[in-house]
């Protein structure tokens, strides 16, 4: 089994495209979610959160207001880091958990649908290949604009703070263009699974992890001999 790294930037459409993964039954983490799920107040990085935020940042539910959570690391760089220190290996040891559900059901890949992946480029070297949802400039501003009733300017504001899909593009492996109609894109995700699913790259770490098993299978067999001689 191998990682796929899948990326995109605001409005660029990674969300059609992840929805056609799930269509071909590919194994999907989504970061988002994971994201969302850690700061639950059942999980530790809720109350290191609350420790450091404040109760106010809570809603009348207990749980964490994150729009509120929002404006303070928006104007306080220093507290995003904060806030990224608490909840970034929670995140990614809930990832591990489930690439490794994956692992042993047979899967060949596993997708890991990062948003922030080019950005923070941490997580890249783990991934085997890395997957880009662009769109041309024109079209991620329209989109942006219409999806969430905003003016040009605050599209622009929106995204410009984030890494340019143009720079992106140079740093991923494959690149899906979801700046045509929905078929298109369809048409594009079903061949990158067809060269995904053909690669042999999985069948190395399985014949690894097999031999690994057998060895320590084989070292248990002998010293159970020695002890019961």
């Amino acid at each position: 089994m191998f990682l796929v790294g899948l990326s995109g930037g605001i409005a660029s459409g990674k969300s059609t495209v992840v929805a056609v993964l799930r269509e071909l039954g590919c194994a999907v983490i989504d970061a988002d979610v994971i994201a969302r799920e850690v700061v639950q107040p059942r999980f530790k990085a809720y109350q290191q959160i609350v420790r450091y935020f404040g109760t106010e940042i809570l809603l009348e539910n207990g749980e964490i207001n994150r729009e509120a959570l929002g404006n303070i690391i928006f104007s306080h760089p220093e507290k995003r880091q904060l806030l990224n220190s608490i909840t970034h290996p929670e995140i990614q040891k809930e990832m591990l958990k489930q690439i490794l559900k994956y692992f042993v059901l047979g899967y060949r890949y596993v997708i890991l649908d990062i948003p922030l992946l080019f950005e923070t480029n941490r997580l890249t070297k783990f991934m085997k290949y890395t997957v880009l949802v662009y769109c041309d400039p024109p079209t991620q501003l329209s989109r942006l604009m219409k999806r969430n009733g905003l003016s040009q300017a605050e599209a622009e504001a929106r995204i410009t703070s984030q890494l340019p899909l143009d720079e992106k593009r140079k740093l991923a492996s494959h690149i899906i263009d979801n700046s045509g109609d929905r078929e298109s894109t369809r048409r594009q995700v079903l061949r990158l699974h067809a060269r995904l699913e053909d690669s042999l790259d999985f069948l190395w770490l399985r014949l690894a992890a097999g031999t690994v098993v057998a060895g320590l299978g084989g070292l248990v067999y002998l010293l159970l001999r020695h002890f019961m001689s």
